[in-house]
């Protein structure tokens, strides 16, 4: 891999998880692979998809974390492994502009923001701050409405946030601070934040949930979806919007441009499954509105979105004040 281009990442995991795959009724030259950074829970969700639509043993689902998956496109272009990948859409952007790997894709749905042509979004991931209901009144905390108000001492060692430098998941976090509080202000709020996570900061998106749902700590900031899911589940589980936003990150799915007519053909159509026949049951797992004539339950009381668009280089300027901020 070029260590140059993975310079600024921090690699979650080396490990690649096979997460799903069909029988073996294609030979495994012929399958196409797929590399997703998505949750379980959509991984899962494409997968039941693909296969009542036919393609059944026809691919491989192969589970990515978000660094790594971004490394590996900008770093290996064409020559990468998978031949359709679900990814975050500014790594998607950043790795056809320095490598031109991706097809045109072409949806049916009108969207309701542009994108670039070589992707098409098949969900929206939201940050929002979630609680465990019987511990905060355990330990006779406030419960927090803000992000500014998880400096207070009183959570001291009490919260658990994932780090921009591993996690997607920890960006919208970062973004909210900063748009709402400015780059001077914002980089303080982090640094109180920050001391006051102390051994609580994740390397995975999915690592305060996971504490906040053992009771190992009261509050964690990751994805809406995820504190949702563990409420329905029964637990004592709230989530709480922040009041400077609930920011978004738009994941797609897109096809290598491999040069290979036949697989490629497959590639596309599993891609354009995924895109249209997945997206009504990941709208209601990530309700966030994608396209035109869609409409959601349980939005989020402040949707917001970054004012230009995401990109690797405004993600690198974000992990920088977050740096700074635990200096």
């Amino acid at each position: 891999m070029n260590k140059k281009a993975m310079g600024f990442l921090t690699v979650a995991s080396s490990a690649i998880v096979l997460a799903a795959c069909g029988s073996s009724s294609a030979n495994s030259n012929d399958q196409v692979i797929i590399y997703s950074n998505a949750d379980d829970e959509a991984i899962e969700v494409m997968q039941n998809t693909l296969n009542e639509k036919g393609f059944e043993g026809e691919y491989i689902i192969q589970s990515v974390g978000t660094s790594e998956l971004g490394g590996k496109l900008l770093a290996e272009g064409k020559s990468i492994e998978a031949d359709v990948v679900t990814m975050a859409s500014y790594y998607i952007d950043s790795a056809d502009a320095q490598h031109e790997m991706f097809l045109d894709l072409t949806s049916s749905q009108a969207l309701i923001d542009e994108m670039s042509n070589v992707q098409l979004p098949i969900l929206g991931n939201v940050g929002s701050i979630f609680i465990n209901t019987e511990m905060l009144a355990q330990k006779g905390l406030d419960t927090p409405t803000s992000i500014k108000d998880l400096t207070n001492p009183q959570y001291k060692n009490l919260i658990s946030i994932p780090n921009i430098m591993d996690s997607s998941t920890g960006w919208l976090l970062v973004q909210a601070v900063i748009a709402e509080y400015g780059e001077q202000e914002g980089q303080q709020i982090l640094a109180d934040l920050i001391q006051n996570v102390g051994p609580h900061l994740e390397s995975s998106g999915s690592g305060p949930i996971k504490k906040v749902k053992t009771g190992e700590v009261p509050i964690g900031f990751g994805l809406r979806a995820q504190a949702i899911d563990a409420k329905e589940e029964g637990l004592p589980i709230d989530t709480i919007d922040p009041i400077e936003g609930n920011y978004s990150l738009v994941e797609s799915v897109a096809v290598i441009d491999k040069e290979d007519d036949e697989k490629e053909q497959k590639a596309q159509e599993i891609a354009l499954t995924i895109a249209n026949e997945a997206r009504v049951q990941l709208l209601t797992q990530y309700p966030v509105a994608l396209y035109e004539g869609e409409s959601v339950s349980d939005e989020p009381a402040y949707l917001k979105k970054w004012a230009t668009t995401l990109t690797v280089e405004l993600l690198q300027q974000h992990q920088a004040i977050f740096e700074a901020a635990k200096q």
